[in-house]
């Protein structure tokens, strides 16, 4: 596992944030009246270039938590509380666009709701607001066996999302950037992760269920859709396919995650996502200087990441 992985996943985490905020909740074909390529402002929230959303937010609380204190639930959950309540490790501030399972996983918490009892498990809840944040935990468990890397995974997701779609995208997600962290090729990757998908969730029998909801990333035909085909709302099924499908069909950064975003609807999450993926391959040193330079707090979240860095290489 190389530093410049590590770091660039996490900053490609906010990188992607940031590309995708300004054109959040519209479609593909507004977006290409005028398509993004550069690091913009305004949006539905008005916010200046480099600002970056709830994703990146938490990404930095569980990433803060795990360098601080190790693996720690309870220490996760009281950081994502700040985030909400106080606008902890937030560019304003102010935590805000606050997905609602998300929201209610945060009062159950404020309430005294122990950390893997807070993620609602309806089936209704299967946003994308644990996949979003999930890369330090991946980062972090990645040299742990597979059960351990994805029980762990589910754990994490379990805080704000409890239902088995939601920890299974997060384990499909962990398995596939583990591959990448490894020195794999993007298709290599997929192609391992598609195998394992078949083998490892022998972990919870109500988790393995829900992989028929991931047959066009299982089945090893989502490279080869067609854009028109690919959803990119806040589903966490349709977030995931659109994250690797972004992936999967370029090869820079760069290309990734334009194409994230350019895609329309959660243009953030979906972004922030694929910039992980891509940010882990590529590296740090390959993100573009001119949108890392652009980021707000961008000496305050590098401090962090190199310092979660740390910690990570610390634990092989």
């Amino acid at each position: 596992m190389k530093r410049d992985a590590i770091i660039g996943g996490v900053m490609g985490v906010i990188i992607g944030d940031a590309l995708g905020l300004p054109v959040q909740f519209m479609t593909k074909t507004e977006i290409k009246k005028n398509p993004i390529t550069d690091m913009t402002g305004g949006g539905v929230f008005g916010l200046e270039p480099g600002a970056w959303s709830d994703d990146s937010s938490l990404t930095l609380c569980l990433a803060e938590s795990l360098y601080d204190v190790g693996y720690n639930p309870a220490d996760i959950a009281r950081r994502f509380v700040m985030w909400y309540r106080d606008g902890y490790l937030t560019p304003s501030g102010k935590s805000f666009d606050v997905g609602g399972t998300t929201e209610i996983a945060m009062k159950r918490l404020i309430h005294g709701v122990a950390p893997f009892k807070a993620g609602p498990t309806d089936a209704k809840s299967n946003g994308n607001g644990s996949l979003m944040r999930i890369l330090p935990a991946t980062l972090f468990f990645a040299h742990e066996s597979d059960y351990t890397l994805i029980q762990r995974i589910c754990e994490v997701s379990k805080i704000t999302h409890g239902h088995p779609r939601s920890q299974l995208a997060c384990s499909l997600y962990s398995l596939f950037v583990r591959e990448l962290l490894k020195g794999s090729t993007p298709q290599k990757a997929y192609d391992t992760m598609l195998l394992k998908s078949q083998t490892v969730f022998f972990i919870d029998r109500k988790i393995g269920k829900q992989l028929s909801h991931f047959k066009r990333i299982i089945s090893g035909e989502l490279p080869d859709l067609d854009e028109r085909d690919i959803k990119s709302g806040g589903y966490v099924v349709e977030s995931l396919e659109a994250a690797l499908w972004s992936f999967l069909t370029t090869s820079s950064f760069e290309d990734a995650v334009l194409k994230a975003v350019n895609l329309g609807w959660d243009t953030d999450t979906v972004g922030a996502i694929t910039g992980s993926m891509a940010g882990v391959h590529y590296g740090y040193s390959n993100i573009p200087d001119h949108w890392l330079r652009k980021l707000l707090d961008y000496e305050k979240i590098m401090s962090l990441t190199n310092q979660f860095a740390e910690r990570v290489l610390q634990t092989k």
